[in-house]
Parts: C-alpha cells; structure tokens; sequence
C-alpha cells in the first residue's frame, strides 16, 4: 500500500458541501415517517483535498453511529424505544448529515409499524438508499448488555507534560524513530474539533494500535490537540489523521478509531485501518466509553 502525503489543508479551503444541509437552520419538528429528510454528502468531495483517492482508498473503515432516541408507535398505538447502532461502511459513497439522521429518526416518533422487524427493515432500505450501500441496523434495548461502557486499549498520552502552540492541524509535528520498530495501542481524550457549519464543539477519544517505528509520543499528543480548532467532520478527520501517520511516520499496520461524546443524541465512532488490522478493528466492537 502506497503511503499518503501528508497536507495541511485550510479550513476556508474546503468545498462547499452542507449549502442545502438542515444543520444550522431552523427546522421544524417531523410528525410523520419522511425519508427524504436524510441528507446524503459525497465523500470525496472532502477527501481530495487530504488527498484520498475515493476510488482507490488508502484504508478500510466503518462509521459506527448509535441513537438514543429511537421511537416508533406499534399497530395498537403503543411507543417503543430503543437503542440503535447503525454502521455505515467507509466505502460508501456518501456520509449522512447528522442532523438530517436525527430529524430523520424523529419522523418515526409518531409513526405505526407491525413490529420491530418492520422498523429495522425500514432503516436499513433508507440509511442505504442515502449512504449509497448497505447499512448494518440493530435495535438495542436498553438495559442490553452490547451497551456496557468500556475503556480504551493502551497507554493515554493525556498526561504528558507538554507546550502547545498549535490549534489546526499540523501534520509536521509527527515523527518517529525509524530504528526502533514496536507494537502498541496509544489513545487519549483530548480530541476536540468543531462543526463544519455551526461550529459548535465535537468532543472526543482517540485510539492508535500501529506496528512501526516508534511514535514520539509527546509529538503525538501534540498533533492530535492541534484539530482543536479545526472544522470538519468526525469521519473526515479520523482519515486526516489515518493519511498524515501513515505520511509521516510510515507504520506497516494502522488503525484510528475516535468515538466522539453525543450530540443530538446521536454519537459517531468511525474508524480507518490498514487491511491487516481489519479483523482486531472489528473485533474490539462495539467498544463504548463513558463519556459516550
């Protein structure tokens, strides 16, 4: 697998692609099932300037949603309410606003289905007509064991004695030792970026198992603090950071995952790896912190 170049790409630069979006406007609230509502956006609209090649990616990769305010009526009228965990595959074409998920979901409030089974099948005939591929749908309840928190693998960087002076991305500030070739997982919590349109704060964690040469971990922690200012999405900034470690350090196996807090009710956890470490990725879901 070729390896990425590394970019700094200014926030102003990026291309339009929320201009018909509801987020950041006002909307009324849905009373009845419209699937319309859900607002596709081309990845690789966002991709190209990092310099991802949508029809040869780099990585393989989920995002993984989970709903907290599902609600559906049965045929007698009764509520229901679940927990739902959708996962939107990396290759799809399009990423779902969040916004429109959750106006989307709200249209369901009010709504008559049969049964459960009805429900799921709706969601995913929708979610996928949007993504442009198929969607995993999974109804939770909510005592389910599947919902239990957990904590990240590895070392937490957060702790580290450090100066910061950058708030965008700065890719320049990742090195590693090229002499000394390890195995490990890295995570920390001060992942912060911001809404694309509203720029309200997106709140996470971030997860790093690689085998390589050994990150310098202060630079690290450096360079993931400095998307505290940036504007993007959740997905497009976990492969901001998958293309600028694998530009600048060179590992032969990554993984990034981030699961950010909820919003809306609604929190994303994408993740992008190397091929090799597909099977670990998956295997580590669903993983859940308590901040989520």
């Amino acid at each position: 697998m070729a390896h990425p170049t590394a970019v700094n790409v200014p926030d102003e630069a990026r291309p339009e692609t929320l201009k018909d979006a509801p987020l950041g406007r006002e909307s009324a609230y849905p009373e009845h099932y419209d699937a319309s509502l859900l607002f596709p956006i081309a990845r690789a609209a966002n991709r190209g300037p990092i310099g991802i090649d949508d029809a040869a990616l780099p990585f393989v990769g989920e995002d993984e949603w989970h709903a907290f305010e599902v609600s559906w009526l049965d045929e007698a009228g009764k509520p229901w309410v679940r927990v739902a965990r959708f996962r939107l595959p990396a290759a799809s074409p399009n990423l779902i606003e969040s916004k429109s998920w959750k106006l989307y979901l709200n249209s369901l409030n009010q709504s008559r289905f049969p049964d459960q089974a009805a429900v799921q099948a709706t969601l995913e005939r929708d979610l996928a007509a949007a993504a442009g591929a198929p969607v995993e749908v999974c109804l939770l309840e909510l005592d389910d064991s599947e919902l239990d928190v957990g904590r990240l693998p590895g070392e937490c960087l957060d702790d580290l004695p450090i100066s910061v002076e950058h708030y965008t991305p700065s890719p320049e500030l990742l090195s590693a030792d090229a002499a000394d070739i390890v195995s490990e997982d890295l995570h920390s919590h001060l992942l912060k970026s911001n809404c694309p349109v509203t720029g309200q704060p997106d709140w996470g964690s971030v997860w790093i198992r690689y085998r390589g040469p050994r990150i310098d971990r202060e630079r690290l922690l450096a360079y993931l603090i400095s998307y505290r200012q940036h504007q993007d999405f959740h997905e497009h900034c976990v492969e901001h950071l998958f293309v600028d470690l694998m530009a600048r350090v060179k590992p032969e196996s990554l993984l990034v995952m981030a699961r950010y807090v909820r919003r809306g009710g609604l929190d994303i956890s994408p993740w992008r790896a190397t091929a090799d470490l597909e099977a670990e990725a998956r295997a580590s879901l669903p993983l859940r912190l308590s901040r989520q």
